[in-house]
């Protein structure tokens, strides 16, 4: 009988280690997840500036990596063209808790990145094919690559997916739609109309007149389409990062290809036509859908993004608006954390 309960306890302590977390050591029963002592990045606290090749020659892109987890790492996909990472700082404040590796990044032109200022290389092709090269230097794969985009970096995200969706784990796309032509028809149809007759007018006018740069313009559109749709706090209390990520963006990117406001793409840009909601079917990777209440994306359209998708689900911040990791926190961290980890264990 002793011998059945030594055995008994023995397959327990066996089955036990074997379905703890990787990064902890059962020596000593401490995680390693902030042990960079055996990284290559260690001195730069996880800074690495990565070389990308184009056809205008080599530059650089700035990445920091948190965390250590052989099996969930997240490369995080800024919005704009033209923002951030810095609007991501929130997740510090999460995923961190979870043991979950990620990766700030910088796309071309963009802060700590090299900015050549060069209109050639400004492509959703060009982008994607960024992304592949920072993958591979990063020695991301289908083992434990979740890649996050938010904004514009969901159309990045989707797009990755539909070309190199063989090297993902998982993929999130967070508050951004399949279709800009929705996002202009949601955006005058439905949003539009909630403003102040009197601003919507002026803003119009503006337009209109293709007075972008006027101060009045932006003005109207922070106090009055941002504070509901963008990030609903009041300005003088939005977080500091989101302050210093809008501060840095590259305008000359940003009008390029979105234009001059989030209040749908007019004009010329870039991305006033992209869509790819037919071809979503084709994205077989798990992936999460992110979407808000009152985002300025349509959170109906994402949530049937998710339904065209194999594997595709959605998560509603009921409470969010287009920087949903922000004034929906709990929901949308909850939500994400929760994805990452169930396509881990599958």
């Amino acid at each position: 009988m002793k011998k059945l309960i030594l055995l008994f306890t023995l397959s327990l302590f066996v089955f036990s280690c074997n379905n703890s977390k990787e990064n902890t050591d059962i020596t000593t029963g401490k995680s390693s997840y902030f042990d960079y002592s055996n990284r290559d990045d260690k001195l730069s606290g996880g800074v690495k500036m990565i070389p990308i090749q184009t056809a205008s020659g080599e530059f650089k892109v700035w990445t920091k990596r948190v965390g250590n987890n052989p099996t969930m790492k997240v490369l995080l996909l800024h919005g704009g063209p033209g923002a951030t990472h810095e609007y991501f700082e929130s997740f510090d404040s999460y995923l961190p808790n979870a043991e979950i590796e990620y990766y700030y990044y910088d796309q071309l032109e963009s802060a700590y990145s090299d900015q050549p200022n060069d209109s050639t290389l400004w492509s959703v092709d060009r982008y994607v094919d960024e992304v592949e090269q920072v993958r591979k230097a990063l020695g991301l794969d289908s083992s434990n690559f979740y890649l996050l985009g938010s904004s514009w970096g969901g159309i990045l995200g989707m797009e990755y997916a539909l070309k190199y969706q063989d090297n993902l784990k998982g993929l999130i796309i967070s508050n951004m739609m399949s279709s800009v032509p929705e996002y202009n028809k949601y955006a005058n149809e439905v949003l539009g109309p909630q403003l102040p007759p009197e601003v919507l007018k002026e803003v119009k006018e503006f337009e209109a007149n293709n007075d972008y740069l006027n101060p009045r313009y932006s003005e109207l559109l922070f106090e009055h389409f941002y504070t509901a749709h963008v990030l609903r706090m009041p300005l003088d209390e939005w977080p500091d990062p989101v302050n210093r990520a809008f501060a840095k963006m590259n305008q000359g990117l940003y009008v390029t290809m979105q234009g001059p406001s989030e209040f749908g793409i007019v004009g010329n840009a870039k991305l006033k036509n992209w869509d790819v909601s037919s071809q979503l079917s084709k994205i077989t990777v798990p992936t999460l859908c992110i979407g808000g209440a009152h985002d300025t994306m349509d959170p109906k359209h994402m949530e049937w993004m998710a339904s065209q998708m194999e594997n595709g689900q959605y998560l509603h911040c009921p409470n969010g608006s287009h920087l949903a990791m922000y004034d929906d926190a709990d929901t949308y961290f909850e939500g994400l954390i929760k994805f990452i980890k169930e396509v881990d264990e599958k």
